[in-house]
């Protein structure tokens, strides 16, 4: 007994590894594809070339999301744009029909206010990379 329970046990981790992995896979984000040196390199770029912007990486969120994926992950936004605005281009860019909401997050756990600036959002959350990380999740409305 104790022998099928190790191999039952061995199973299930290998499942959840190669599930894991295949997740991962599909869902990688810009982190896991790029270096860290990478993103820091570009971060720093795009800051000396234009101090006004502020390098914004937007991502799908990964659970219990059944909202269309992003075409674009990059967005170079001016600094004085709300998240109110960057939530109005997100919506256009995903094509999200009226009766779904939508909300950002940021580092994938702090909900980001609407009527917050970028800005204030950028130098309050900013990876260390130099980069702003937000996802988005959607959620039906009006009983839809």
């Amino acid at each position: 007994m104790e022998t099928s329970l190790r191999q039952l046990s061995s199973s299930i981790v290998h499942n959840v590894k190669v599930n894991i992995n295949d997740t991962l896979s599909k869902n990688s984000g810009f982190k896991v594809k790029n270096s860290f040196e990478r993103r820091y390199s570009e971060s720093q770029r795009i800051r000396e070339k234009y101090p006004n912007k502020i390098p914004v990486i937007c991502e799908k969120g990964k659970v219990g999301n059944d909202i269309p994926d992003i075409d674009r992950k990059k967005y170079l936004c001016p600094d004085d744009i709300s998240i109110a605005n960057f939530m109005f281009v997100i919506r256009k860019r995903i094509k999200l029909s009226p009766e779904k909401s939508i909300f950002l997050f940021v580092n994938d756990t702090n909900l980001v206010p609407t009527a917050s600036l970028l800005s204030q959002v950028y130098h309050e959350h900013r990876d260390q990379d130099g980069f702003l990380y937000i996802t988005y999740n959607g959620e039906s409305t009006f009983g839809a």
